[in-house]
């Protein structure tokens, strides 16, 4: 007899665990801004990864730029969205729309690129600017800026630049290379936000003097020859964050097997995107498609597989780590990398009061929920979600600065340069705790694509 009901006990239980697992909503709706880093969610779609998870799911290219993406995931019209690494955590924030989003994982590192138009750089050459060294920094465009300001006195007229959001890693990494030279960005420069297809045409109509964008919208001025990019972000921060899938945190609370099934979807063609080269052709050839990107296939792979031309009428100069998707836990997300972003936020004035930051971004990224999902996909995850970044090989800055998150208020006013609403003492107060940070190992499970060297493939 007790057998018997140990049985029915043990059936009920797998019916019940059958039951939990069952994928709460199947027909779905993501939103995706026209950028080669929407690759995970459209590979998802047109490799079938989503249809193998059992998922419906309709894929929209937003024509609102990023304040259109937030505006629908945050009403719901979108389950899921491409996202700047800092919206969801402004928005948490109530800076930008005012809801808890979470960012589930990571699309991607690197694929941004500053370019200026060749009005600008025949000036800033006359200052001394080396367009071929690797990174350039801003001292040329500082020099012009000066003399600039020294002939037209107080009617200096400042230089206008777009980025493609205020929360943008566009407008912080634009931010981060003017002010590495002593560029006051809200004084000597005006930076404005413009949706990420729009740059190039408002540089030819002379709008602004160049941007900061990912691709393929830099390529297509340089294949234009109206300009060159000078820099790209992974020349200002190795490996640095770039986008992530957000979704609200009510919509993960309701539909926790369908936010598995696809975050699971996405990390297959993270997966699929690095395994070769080949692959990123592929890729790069569905991309160009109308309903997607809709930008020739010749300028997707400039970036895409692994080179990246820099300079109008010269050579791609190789970059494999331009656009990486899966390798190196590209995909993690982790809780240092937003952290850095809410500095950010703090250093350029958007955050008028003292608040705790790790809680605030342990509210908002998840690794914990990723890594239930990366043991089912088979994906490796780092030693911590915690790390410093400027410290190793492949994740340095520029300006040699590192970006420890247990030195994090420190960090926002040790640059010189910050337009903090917050004082260091009020921060200093609402910010006493310390993590553990541990570095990850340099590895390349998934292929050779977005690899630095072959040597680092473990495959």
């Amino acid at each position: 007899m007790i057998k018997r009901f140990i049985g029915i006990g043990l059936g009920l239980s797998l019916v019940a665990t059958s039951l939990m697992a069952e994928i709460e909503k199947k027909d779905l709706t993501i939103g995706f801004i026209a950028l080669t880093d929407c690759a995970p969610i459209v590979i998802a779609k047109e490799k079938g990864f989503f249809k193998k998870n059992g998922l419906n799911v309709h894929v929209v290219k937003e024509g609102g730029g990023w304040p259109g993406i937030q505006q629908k995931v945050i009403s719901g019209e979108y389950d899921f969205s491409h996202a700047l690494a800092g919206m969801p955590i402004a928005a948490t924030l109530g800076i930008n729309g005012n809801a808890n989003l979470q960012a589930v994982l990571s699309l991607d590192f690197n694929g941004n690129g500053i370019t200026f138009g060749n009005k600008i750089i025949k000036k800033m050459k006359a200052y001394g600017m080396d367009e071929t060294k690797r990174p350039l920094t801003s001292e040329a465009l500082k020099k012009y800026i000066d003399a600039k300001h020294k002939k037209e006195g107080t009617n200096y007229q400042p230089l206008s630049f777009g980025m493609v959001h205020p929360v943008s890693t566009h407008n912080y990494e634009l931010r981060y290379w003017m002010a590495s030279s002593g560029i006051v960005p809200d004084r000597d420069t005006t930076i404005k936000p413009f949706p990420p297809p729009t740059m190039p045409s408002n540089l030819i109509a002379g709008n602004i003097e160049g941007y900061c964008v990912g691709e393929p919208w830099n390529e297509r001025i340089v294949l234009k020859k109206k300009g060159s990019t000078l820099v790209t972000n992974y020349d200002i921060w190795n490996n640095n964050p770039e986008k992530v899938l957000q979704t609200r945190a009510d919509f993960i609370e309701k539909n926790p097997e369908t936010t598995k099934a696809v975050m699971k979807s996405i990390l297959q063609a993270q997966i699929w995107l690095d395994t070769s080269w080949e692959n990123r052709k592929e890729a790069a050839k569905i991309m160009s498609k109308p309903n997607y990107v809709k930008a020739p296939v010749s300028v997707l792979e400039k970036s895409m597989t692994g080179t990246f031309q820099y300079l109008k009428g010269q050579d791609s100069e190789p970059n494999p780590m331009f656009n990486v998707f899966a390798n190196y836990y590209a995909a993690y997300p982790y809780y240092s990398h937003g952290m850095w972003f809410i500095t950010q936020m703090y250093r350029w004035g958007q955050i008028d009061k003292a608040v705790d930051m790790k809680k605030v971004i342990e509210s908002v990224y998840r690794p914990d929920l990723f890594a239930e999902v990366a043991a089912e996909v088979g994906y490796t995850l780092p030693p911590s979600a915690w790390k410093k970044d400027g410290v190793d090989k492949y994740n340095m800055f520029m300006d040699g600065k590192v970006w420890d998150p247990n030195k994090a208020v420190e960090y926002i006013f040790s640059t010189g340069i910050d337009e903090s609403k917050v004082s260091k003492e009020d921060l200093l107060k609402a910010n006493k705790w310390t993590v553990k940070t541990e570095q990850p190992n340099y590895v390349c499970p998934y292929g050779p694509a977005g690899c630095a060297d072959p040597k680092y493939v473990t495959k």
